[in-house]
């Protein structure tokens, strides 16, 4: 039996997918669980007005970030997965090292041209921060290529704990403020890297600088040339929302703003887990016969997740928020759950791109997202004056629903999905369940509405799904004893 016959098993496939996200899990929940706890102490110890200026600062390096890097991030990972060739790995890696000290010797240049003829606060923090997003964000994705999934989370488990100590260094002991949480962001980055790199050197021995890269070079910018402008409307759909409160609104409402995203930002980083463990089961997988019958498994699944993961995660933070929160952000809570929704929707949009990603087709990503940033903007334009907040959140909520429902349909060039009866339960769960959100006057009867929603998502699941659950659960017991 051949490798990739084994990979066609279901037991062989999902217990890959398990294993990966095991993998993830640990990575991602880590590192966000850090950033999770430095909300509080920022809310306490930096203004609401500094705090949004550094979101707003945030915002423009993810803008920045797929052209000074060429969205290397995703073509590193995409061909190296494919790739059983050492001296094939070594081009890879080599050519993105090149092209990533052009384009940030690029950055460089033109914050220097900035600084010498206009006036922007904390551009030098805002050009280190651009570099060592860059650099964590593309070699993050070359060691995952390369098959070095705990090099890659021990890289975000490092740079969490490194921003957790820094900030505390900078921001509580030294009374840094603003400046205290970019330099602690920027040094816990190229840290982590640089002690990652230095245990596994993946990247010090597959970079080779007198090698001929012309055909790789040329293939993999071929596939993520059309991701740059996509890229932009993906920024655009998900963040220029910051701009627009800032022009039309306050810095001090963005900073408000911006706590609310930091918590919903918790229910995308879990849903990214799984994001990352099926992006390489679904390329793997792609070809198999199975694909369809597959690949709906995975969704129907999927959606039962999410909505347990919104329920779950919305009333348990609205019960502890009054401590979590200094009282001058307390006005986020009521951005939580339509934001918690969003991420949801997104999450959905992620996992119907797959299809892109799997046939490397990525030029038909670009229509939808277009589409869709184009109804943001003008959503946007129009509401943020005449609703303020819930103006940019409505824009948002649109916005992801459009794109779903363009994904649907275009994605079943790639693969097809049947959609179990049984989703309308959690789906109706999430709908209703911002009724007792909003109006529920106190927080035992939150629990115990969340305690009855999940009961009932996890009932429509059915009795495999079940089964599934409680055997895991069974041996995690089994093994604390």
């Amino acid at each position: 039996m051949t490798k990739n016959d084994n990979n066609n098993k279901p037991a062989s496939r999902g217990s890959k997918f398990l294993k990966d996200i095991g993998i993830y899990a640990i990575g991602n929940i880590g590192s966000k669980l850090i950033t999770f706890i430095m909300v509080p102490l920022y809310t306490h110890y930096v203004d609401t007005s500094d705090f949004g200026y550094y979101d707003l600062c945030m915002t423009v390096c993810f803008l920045l970030l797929p052209f000074f890097t060429l969205q290397l991030r995703d073509g590193a990972f995409r061909f190296l997965l494919d790739c059983d060739d050492d001296l094939q790995r070594k081009r890879i890696v080599t050519f993105v090292s090149r092209t990533m000290i052009t384009t940030l010797s690029l950055a460089a240049l033109i914050t220097l041209v900035l600084a010498m003829t206009t006036t922007i606060h904390y551009l030098g923090y805002v050009l280190a921060l651009l570099v060592a997003l860059s650099i964590q964000e593309v070699y993050s994705q070359v060691f995952r290529g390369l098959g070095n999934n705990r090099a890659f989370v021990s890289v975000g488990i490092l740079s969490a704990l490194g921003i957790g100590v820094f900030s505390i260094a900078f921001v509580v002991g030294l009374g840094w403020g603003i400046r205290g949480v970019f330099l602690a962001n920027i040094i816990a980055r190229i840290l982590a890297l640089v002690i990652v790199e230095a245990r596994v050197r993946l990247i010090t021995r597959h970079t080779r600088w007198n090698i001929n890269l012309r055909d790789v070079g040329r293939d993999i910018i071929r596939y993520t040339l059309p991701l740059l402008p996509g890229s932009l409307c993906w920024w655009i759909t998900g963040s220029s929302d910051r701009l627009f409160i800032s022009h039309f609104l306050s810095l001090d409402v963005n900073g408000v703003y911006a706590v609310a995203i930091r918590f919903t930002g918790i229910i995308s980083t879990l849903a990214i887990i799984f994001y990352q463990a099926w992006q390489e089961t679904a390329i793997l997988q792609y070809n198999s016969p199975d694909r369809n019958r597959f690949f709906s498994k995975m969704f129907n699944s999927y959606i039962f997740l999410l909505a347990a993961l919104l329920v779950g995660y919305v009333f348990l933070l609205k019960v502890n928020y009054g401590w979590l929160v200094a009282d001058q952000y307390q006005q986020s809570l009521n951005f939580i759950y339509p934001l918690g929704l969003s991420a949801v929707i997104f999450a959905i949009v992620a996992f119907f791109d797959m299809g892109y990603q799997c046939a490397k087709d990525t030029q038909r990503t670009l229509p939808a997202i277009v589409l869709a940033s184009v109804v943001n903007v003008v959503l946007n334009f129009f509401l943020v004056k005449l609703l303020g907040i819930y103006g940019i959140i409505i824009t948002q909520l649109v916005t992801y629903l459009v794109l779903v429902t363009y994904r649907w349909f275009d994605m079943k060039r790639y693969f097809i999905l049947r959609v179990d009866k049984r989703v309308a339960v959690p789906v109706l769960v999430v709908l209703l369940s911002a009724v007792p959100f909003y109006y529920s006057p106190g927080p035992w009867l939150d629990i115990a509405f969340m305690v009855v929603a999940l009961a009932i998502i996890a009932w429509s699941c059915g009795k495999e799904a079940r089964a599934l659950l409680l055997s895991k659960i069974n041996k995690t017991l089994s093994r604390t004893k």
